[in-house]
C-alpha cells in the first residue's frame, strides 16, 4: 500500500464513510502478504516512495501475474523488470492496461502517474549494444516520476559523438552511463560535467571482458570524481539511485 493509498483509508475512517472493520479488512495483508512462494511487501511504499518491485527471471509467468494482480489490488503501480516476451503475454491476458519495453525487458502498470520531477536524468550509451540496460533504466526513472533524456551511442571510440552532447549533459541533473567494452566512457563524462554520475557496466564486449567484469574494474577505478558505480547490467538499480538524487535536489524526498 503507498503513502496516498493508506491516507486516503485514514481521512475515510476519520469522515466516517469507512468503519473500523472495513479499514482492518483492507489492511488484512499489510505490512506483508504471503501466497506460498512469495511475500509481497506492502509497506515499501509507504517506507519507501514506490512499492515493491517485480524481478521476472526465474519466476513463472503464472506468478508474475499473481503477484502483479496483488499489487494493483493494494493500490499501487507496477514496475516489473528482467520480463521476458512469454510473461509480458501472461500479465496482459490478465492487466490488458499492461504496458511492455521490449528492449528494456519491462513490464509497467499505471494506476496513478506520479508527479514529474523538474530535472531530468540523461541515459547515455556508449554503443548501441548497451541500450537494453539503458532502457531499464528509462523505464524506472519514468515510473518513479524523473523525466529523462536519452543519448545512445555516443561511445568514446568517437569523442564527436560525446561532445554533440554536451548541453544536455550541463543541464541534466544527474547522468546514468552506460557502457560496456572497456567502460570508457563514464571516466569521460564524468571529466567533462559537474553533476553525479551512475556508471553502469555492461556485459557487452569480446571474451577478456570477462562479461562486464572489464567495464566494472574501469569504472572503479576512474580517475574523474563524482563517479558512482552499481553492478553489472544493473540498469534499475542505477535509475532508483538517479532518481533519488534528483528528487533530493527539488528539496523532496518522494
Amino acid at each position: 500500500m503507498e503513502r496516498e493509498e493508506l491516507a486516503r483509508l485514514l481521512r475515510q475512517v476519520r469522515r466516517g464513510s469507512l468503519g473500523v472493520a472495513g479499514a482492518l479488512e483492507r489492511l488484512r495483508d499489510w505490512p506483508a502478504e504471503h501466497l506460498g512462494f512469495v511475500s509481497i511487501d506492502h509497506h515499501r511504499g509507504l517506507r519507501q516512495g514506490q512499492a515493491e518491485v517485480v524481478f521476472c527471471q526465474g519466476k513463472r509467468p503464472a506468478q508474475v501475474v499473481a503477484i502483479v494482480e496483488r499489487l494493483l489490488a493494494a493500490g499501487a503501480n507496477v514496475l516489473a523488470t528482467r520480463a521476458a516476451p512469454e510473461t509480458f503475454a501472461a500479465v496482459r491476458a490478465a492487466v490488458p492496461r499492461a504496458r511492455y519495453n521490449e528492449a528494456g525487458r519491462v513490464i509497467t502498470v499505471v494506476r496513478r502517474a506520479p508527479a514529474r520531477t523538474r530535472g531530468y536524468v540523461l541515459v547515455m550509451t556508449a554503443g548501441t549494444a548497451d541500450i537494453p540496460v539503458a532502457e531499464e533504466a528509462v523505464e524506472t526513472l519514468r515510473s518513479l516520476g524523473s523525466r529523462v533524456r536519452t543519448a545512445y551511442d555516443a561511445g568514446v571510440a568517437g569523442l564527436h559523438r560525446i561532445l554533440r552532447h554536451r548541453e544536455a549533459m550541463r543541464r541534466a541533473r544527474v547522468l546514468i552511463v552506460v557502457a560496456g567494452m572497456e567502460g570508457a566512457l563514464a571516466s569521460v563524462i564524468g571529466g567533462l560535467v559537474d553533476r553525479p554520475l551512475v556508471a553502469v557496466p555492461t556485459s557487452v564486449g569480446y571474451g577478456a571482458g570477462a562479461g562486464g567484469i572489464a567495464p566494472l574494474l574501469t569504472m572503479l577505478n576512474s580517475c574523474a570524481a563524482g563517479v558512482g558505480v552499481v553492478n553489472i547490467d544493473n540498469g534499475f538499480g542505477a535509475a532508483v539511485l538517479a532518481h533519488r538524487i534528483n528528487l533530493l535536489a527539488e528539496g523532496r524526498r518522494r
